[in-house]
């Protein structure tokens, strides 16, 4: 319990910073859908474009569209995904027999996890892409739901299609979160280690060199993830039918042969910039507060045992 706190504790105080910069990446992602280059009206011509038109025309609270699923989310993906990656370490199943850190098990506990948390975590996905995505109709992008909130969204897609419904596009997380997961969680172990250990420049193991670890890991993390992240916000954003099909795309694959038929290759790569402006911090913060939390409770957990045989 304990371990799933520190991971849900550290996602949630990154997410009250960087929403903003979510709501912003979903749109550019959603901009523009289905539609050539230089064929559909260009809302958002940058990263910082974006964030004033958003705030000039729906309010500066618009920026922080779909926090309350947001936190929601992190509680039950990172919580989690984090607190199970914490009990794997603790059971020592990330290591070698001589007991250094093995990539390859690290990259399997963390996609295990990636998975997993993609089930867990997906209702509240579901919900916070709706949110983010709906605004005035002078600067909408994709298709916009009539939900004003966590509550009423949940309402309507229950009504409307069932429990179901809402792991809806869950198809689309899994490979999203497995990637994401791997990449991030290796690349941070193993920059850890690295740092600590080089011969070249050092940086012992603390805050200095979670930040840079974290660093690295969200450059990783955005490259590798975006193309599944805007085909994840592509499935989860589109309408559906009364039987709860697609509107726009039938499955997964058809949504990928979509958007590189009409959109190309940097149809996938939409919104890559806010991704890493968001990623970036989101990645340093969870990681360096779930880094120092779990190594302040793995001390306390010390001391508690030395006094027990005492």
């Amino acid at each position: 319990m304990e371990q799933f706190a520190i991971g849900a504790f550290s996602a949630v105080c990154a997410t009250v910073v960087t929403n903003p910069l979510e709501v912003v990446k979903t749109r550019f992602q959603l901009q523009g859908e289905l539609r050539a280059r230089g064929q559909h009206a260009v809302h958002y011509r940058g990263f910082f474009h974006a964030m004033y038109t958003i705030a000039k025309t729906d309010g500066l609270l618009a920026l922080q569209n779909g926090l309350v699923p947001s936190v929601w989310h992190q509680i039950f993906m990172n919580g989690f995904r984090l607190g199970g990656f914490h009990i794997a370490e603790e059971m020592k199943l990330n290591l070698k027999p001589n007991g250094e850190v093995s990539l390859p098990k690290t990259a399997l506990l963390a996609g295990i996890m990636g998975a997993i948390t993609a089930f867990t975590g997906s209702p509240f996905f579901l919900v916070k892409v709706q949110l983010q995505a709906k605004s005035s109709c002078s600067i909408a992008v994709g298709t916009q739901h009539k939900a004003n909130n966590m509550l009423s969204a949940f309402s309507s897609v229950y009504k409307e299609q069932g429990v179901a419904g809402l792991w809806r596009g869950v198809g689309g997380s899994v490979p999203r979160r497995i990637v994401g997961s791997s990449s991030q969680l290796v690349t941070f172990t193993a920059m850890k280690d690295f740092l600590a250990n080089n011969d070249v420049y050092k940086i012992p193991k603390g805050y200095l060199n979670a930040f840079v670890s974290s660093l690295i890991g969200g450059m990783c993390v955005t490259v590798l993830m975006n193309p599944l992240d805007t085909i994840s916000t592509r499935l989860y954003n589109q309408g559906v039918d009364k039987n709860g099909r697609g509107l726009l795309y039938s499955s997964y694959f058809d949504c990928v042969s979509k958007i590189y038929k009409i959109e190309g290759l940097s149809g996938f790569y939409k919104g890559i910039v806010p991704l890493y402006v968001r990623t970036g911090p989101q990645t340093v913060l969870v990681l360096v507060i779930w880094d120092s939390t779990k190594n302040y409770y793995n001390t306390i957990k010390k001391k508690r045992k030395t006094s027990h045989h005492s």
